[in-house]
């Protein structure tokens, strides 16, 4: 990992396997979407499989980034869409939340942005605002939801990728696994609510069973030198266990709603207000 600090001040971290191409073509397209658009941008990050800790030769440049209006934009009843999107071009998908929609999500128990904050490949961060709002975010966290973001995830990616019994990408069965290792960590660690977001390490703490680790080793090896896995049954004891996973966070994770503490709004509304007087003029 190449650490280095931009002339503006903030915090960037690029691996030195990433394309030097590929990154200079995201820095520039987040300098257009702050002319663009008018909004500076306090964190930018890559999600996806090259954060999580298992990219593949070929895998896509997922940039996400948060970013802030100028105040006036926010004092008007005719408010701005709150994301920015642009078009998808080859391996680059480059897109951003508004400040107060990843506020509004982190307190619903959308683990998204919690990831985003500590994701370990960052085109550009404000260490301010970045160390200000994993704070917050890791404060106000509720496991409940958490764990109920990651249930609904996993589960939305096994049906998506492998029903029973019939071939898949191989590599798709980290989509899965990924949120089942998440959940398994949460059972092991009951006095945390954020998971850690590189899968490798979920796994070093979740302590899976040795054959799972093995099988689930052996995928990461070919994954990380091989632009297609190819197709394949999803190994029995990886599929076992995922279901497994899934039935237990069922009865502990889905017991109905769970209401947003009126104090955490309160917080979470302060963090806006100074965010956007530091990064909105």
């Amino acid at each position: 990992m190449c650490g280095l600090s931009s002339d503006n001040g903030h915090s960037r971290a690029i691996p030195a396997s990433m394309d030097p191409a590929t990154v200079a073509l995201i820095d520039a397209r987040l300098d257009a979407i702050r002319r663009e658009h008018g909004v500076t941008i306090p964190l930018a990050i890559e999600s996806g499989s090259r954060a999580w800790g298992f990219p593949s030769p070929d895998s896509d440049y997922d940039c996400r980034f948060v970013f802030i209006r100028p105040i006036a934009r926010y004092l008007t009843p005719w408010p701005d869409r709150d994301v920015i999107e642009t078009p998808l071009e080859g391996d680059l998908d480059v897109n951003g939340w508004d400040l107060g929609k990843a506020l509004t999500l982190m307190l619903k128990g959308n683990a998204v942005i919690i990831e985003w904050l500590t994701s370990p490949v960052v085109y550009g961060a404000d260490p301010w605002f970045r160390d200000t709002f994993l704070a917050l975010a890791r404060r106000l966290a509720r496991r409940e939801l958490i764990g109920r973001h990651y249930l609904h995830l996993g589960e939305r990616q096994r049906r998506t990728y492998f029903g029973d019994g019939k071939e898949v990408a191989l590599k798709k069965v980290f989509y899965a696994l990924r949120p089942a290792m998440a959940l398994r960590w949460l059972r092991l660690h009951q006095e945390a609510a954020v998971p850690p977001m590189h899968f490798p390490t979920l796994m070093a703490e979740g302590e899976p069973p040795a054959e799972l680790a093995a099988l689930v080793g052996d995928l990461l090896a070919r994954k990380a030198i091989t632009r297609e896995m190819g197709l394949g049954p999803v190994p029995e004891p990886i599929a076992a266990f995922i279901d497994r996973v899934f039935d237990a966070a069922r009865e502990v994770f889905e017991t109905g709603p769970v209401p947003i503490d009126e104090s955490a709004k309160r917080e979470a509304e302060a963090f806006f207000r100074e965010a956007v007087e530091r990064f909105g003029r």
